[in-house]
């Protein structure tokens, strides 16, 4: 809105098409987005707690978190609202990114406010059941990916659904271009074309994925939100280097028109995200809930597809890969040995993985520090693929 404003009148105060570069209007939707979040967090965590809105702690969990009963949850939400006003007002709306974005970020925030509710308003820990989460995450992914499919190959707005049509028109065999291609990390031309149906499957797989492991990581004070924002600012890096001519041809990676806005999207959830861990650190005021932890998932998740850089999202996000992982290789282990045994074992102390360091002996902040300083270095490898060819 403010960036739509400056255009108009540009013309004749020259001096607003400063806003015209991006890294201005990205440092002001950090500002924006923190600013809104600390000056609405204590409104926010109030109207929660007037409202009894609180976690329902798992009994199943560790002793400890049973202290954290009644802290109050969604505030996810919180973030949400940060972005969505500071994106209204610094990004252009008239971006295909930019709304594939927030559709798949308020989606998948939608589907985790209805499961938020269902724990507070019935006392069920659980929320909704997984299946239907599945369900509707699944289909908000199917969307996204079908679009992104051909908005990541159009050279502009105008160009998705003639693209789509074309490859309808082929009997679904036209290949799509380069830019497309699944990239490997640290090598210069190792790329692999994917089709229409290996990148809709592919990006499927990105996003839903994202969501659940970012979901899964949200058990600590401030644990989920930090590496989050660290994962979210280094792909706005990406962003802004595919989005243009000279960094993405100097650098070998595809050119994508347009990406580099999404540079405004993850400059907002690293304000956004800073505010709410003012709340969220430890011991933590409010939570985030499945609304923030699904949403911000299945953001990254997106924003990772746009960039073409989803095998590097599977590096630096390398503790909700590994929280994620250790839910699968516990579940799968117990079932195993229960069917053959008669009784089920497990690997871990306790899943996911950050429980079963609490479990082991380290202080919660301990746990939260050391993940945050593992995610840091993983996001330092991952920006090291930009030169590192």
């Amino acid at each position: 809105m403010l960036y739509e404003l400056t255009r108009w009148l540009s013309p004749t105060f020259s001096v607003l098409s400063v806003f015209e570069y991006i890294t201005l209007r990205a440092m002001l939707a950090c500002a924006t987005a923190l600013f809104i979040g600390l000056m609405a967090g204590p409104h926010v965590i109030r109207k929660l707690t007037e409202l009894k809105i609180g976690q329902a702690v798992r009994s199943y969990g560790p002793e400890t978190h049973l202290v954290k009963n009644g802290t109050p949850t969604m505030g996810g939400a919180l973030i949400l609202i940060a972005i969505g006003i500071t994106t209204v007002l610094w990004a252009d709306l008239s971006n295909r990114f930019v709304w594939v974005v927030l559709l798949v970020t308020f989606g998948f925030g939608a589907i985790g406010w209805v499961d938020d509710y269902r724990k507070v308003v019935y006392r069920n820990p659980e929320g909704m059941s997984s299946r239907e989460k599945f369900m509707w995450q699944a289909i908000i992914g199917l969307i996204a990916s079908v679009y992104l499919t051909f908005a990541v190959s159009a050279p502009a707005n105008a160009d998705i659904f003639r693209l789509m049509w074309a490859w309808i028109s082929s009997g679904f065999s036209m290949p799509l271009p380069s830019r497309a291609d699944l990239i490997v990390p640290f090598f210069k031309s190792v790329s692999y074309p994917l089709g229409v149906f290996g990148f809709v499957m592919l990006t499927w797989m990105v996003i839903v994925g994202a969501s659940n492991a970012v979901n899964l990581t949200d058990g600590l004070d401030g644990l989920a939100i930090m590496p989050t924002v660290m994962v979210g600012s280094a792909l706005g890096i990406f962003a802004y280097v595919v989005g243009r001519v000279d960094y993405s041809k100097y650098l070998l990676f595809p050119y994508i028109p347009g990406a580099s806005e999404v540079l405004v999207l993850c400059a907002a959830l690293g304000g956004a995200g800073l505010a709410f861990l003012w709340f969220n650190a430890y011991p933590a005021q409010v939570f985030m809930g499945d609304v923030g932890a699904l949403a911000l998932g299945g953001m990254l998740g997106t924003i990772a597809v746009i960039v073409r850089q989803e095998i590097v999202l599977f590096i630096m996000g390398g503790v909700f890969v590994a929280e994620t992982l250790s839910v699968m290789i516990q579940v799968f282990w117990f079932k195993y040995t229960k069917k053959k045994t008669g009784t089920g074992r497990r690997i871990l102390r306790m899943a996911p993985l950050h429980h079963h360091f609490e479990v082991g002996g380290w202080k919660e902040t301990q746990v939260v520090v050391r993940f945050w300083i593992i995610t840091m270095m993983l996001v330092l490898l991952g920006l090291a693929t930009l030169k590192l060819r």
